[in-house]
């Protein structure tokens, strides 16, 4: 049944305009009316007076041109007062230094259900990298930082249960719930995780949670480049520089993401 034709409640006209905006978390920066709708799930006519709407408040812009709906100037000021209060923007000095050490990209994500959302992205100066951008989302048993992330919830077990199939997405994935939950104990006890071409061939990550005054994970943060550059020889120093890092970034943190 369509969006649009769900029994009606007193926060429809909310739900549907947050739909909308969660277009805009991946993808192509621009949609059409069509895609807006389609992905959605609303009617066109739905579609329309609603994006109206958040235009005329300044959260979407259309193009004159084109016609193509995209991210409005509100959200700027906005994502940036957020970014304040949650100490993202403090913490984005930290991974642009951990960046500049390891000359690797750094991410810094959370977990959302089943996967991790990259909140904070800084790419690697050099040529041969691999981009994960702000928005990105990856299956939580196949990220180094998802790994961290789940080895140190406060209930693993229960996460891990409730995870749907774990698809085989290399030669290297983790598809069974058992092998997770050996590789998540691994992760407790060293206090790191590796994502070792578990995801893409070619490509290692390095991850250590953030942690609150619990010692539960709250965001992680994560190191990765080629494999080719990131070999076993440096894992130990590479690991410990990438904790140091969460520990810095759990200090500026203001609150659970």
């Amino acid at each position: 049944m369509p969006a649009d034709r769900q029994p009606r409640t007193g926060t429809q006209s909310i739900e549907r305009a947050i739909a909308l905006l969660g277009v805009f978390e991946e993808g192509p920066p621009t949609v059409s009316l069509t895609e807006l709708a389609g992905q959605t799930r609303l009617s066109p006519s739905t579609t329309h007076r609603l994006a109206r709407a958040l235009c005329d408040a300044g959260f979407l812009q259309q193009d004159d041109f084109t016609e193509r709906y995209g991210l409005g100037p509100r959200l700027v000021t906005l994502g940036a007062r957020a970014a304040d209060n949650l100490g993202l923007a403090a913490a984005r000095v930290t991974l642009g230094e951990l960046a500049t050490d390891t000359g690797e990209s750094v991410n810094l994500g959370v977990r959302d259900g089943d996967e991790v959302v990259v909140l904070v992205y800084i790419p690697s100066a050099k040529a041969l990298r691999f981009d994960q951008t702000a928005g990105t989302r990856v299956p939580v048993y196949a990220s180094a930082m998802g790994k961290a992330l789940l080895a140190f919830d406060a209930d693993p077990d229960a996460v891990i249960q409730s995870l749907p199939r774990l698809a085989r997405l290399t030669g290297h994935t983790i598809t069974s719930r058992s092998a997770l939950r050996a590789d998540l104990d691994d992760v407790r006890e060293r206090g790191w995780a590796l994502n070792d071409e578990e995801r893409e061939i070619g490509v290692r990550t390095i991850a250590a949670p953030v942690l609150n005054d619990r010692g539960n994970a709250t965001a992680a943060i994560a190191v990765q480049g080629p494999s080719i550059r990131l070999p076993d020889s440096v894992l130990p120093r590479l690991s410990r520089r990438v904790q140091i890092a969460a520990a810095d970034v759990a200090y500026h943190l203001t609150g659970p993401l």
